[in-house]
């Protein structure tokens, strides 16, 4: 069945129990994510305009200091995961705020379902719509950068694990300020102080895998940060909605 804008938030809510003999955590969560991933999909400006940013300043950086390979290598690493993170942080401003508006955000809160599970279906959909292509570009614009060829596998690791971090942190300061119109600025600082020790450890492992170093130290902190990210950040995001909802 195909939900339309104004009516698949409560066709989710009336179907999901149906489609299943008992509506447990993980066929809400399924069910959740079917939704979500159709719903993004229709919005097609938010998903390339992250990437069309991430391009931008990669291709533009050699442009305004150097484009010799002696300026460009060194810096590399911090060049593409600073235009990785703010892509990331403007993908997220408009995460919850069409829910909030046509009313899909409320039906969710008050349907009966967690709204924990619900909240992380709609962060990994996002997440595999605008940061996994994120993640595929990179090594392209590394060429640009002239990053050698043997970090781009720890570039793309490392920008994949990160990318799961600042998109389920990110996401509870959208949550946040999901109510108060154009606040993209506001939710830039709460979450950037949040964002430091992904940028500290993905620019870290880059710079080891080009002196030749092991970068396996990084990752495993950028691993250790998603996981706790996945398991704590969904109620966080939970909690933010509600006091967004309820102070409309």
């Amino acid at each position: 069945m195909k939900l339309t804008k104004k009516t698949n938030t409560a066709a989710f809510c009336r179907l999901t129990p149906k489609k299943v003999n008992s509506p447990s955590l993980m066929a809400v969560f399924i069910a959740a994510c079917r939704r979500e991933w159709q719903l993004q999909v229709r919005r097609k400006g938010d998903l390339i305009n992250p990437l069309v940013f991430f391009a931008l300043v990669v291709v533009l950086f050699p442009l305004g200091v150097s484009p010799t390979a002696e300026i460009l290598a060194p810096v590399a690493p911090g060049v593409l995961w600073v235009a990785a993170l703010l892509a990331v942080l403007m993908s997220l401003d408009a995460l919850f705020r069409p829910d909030l508006q046509d009313g899909s955000l409320e039906q969710l809160l008050v349907c009966g379902y967690p709204a924990a599970p619900l909240s992380l279906a709609k962060v990994l959909v996002h997440w595999l719509l605008s940061c996994v292509p994120l993640v595929l570009l990179a090594p392209l614009l590394g060429v640009m950068l002239y990053l050698p060829f043997k970090a781009q596998g720890v570039l793309m690791l490392s920008l994949l694990l990160g990318s799961l971090t600042l998109s389920l942190v990110g996401a509870i300061g959208a949550a946040l300020t999901t109510g108060l119109g154009k606040s993209g600025v506001l939710m830039t600082l709460l979450v950037l102080p949040f964002y430091m020790p992904v940028l500290i450890f993905g620019t870290g492992a880059m710079q080891a895998a080009i002196s030749g170093h092991t970068a396996l130290a990084h990752l495993a902190l950028l691993g250790a940060l998603a996981l706790v990210a996945l398991v704590l950040s969904p109620w966080a995001i939970a909690a933010a909605l509600r006091i967004a909802v309820s102070g409309e």
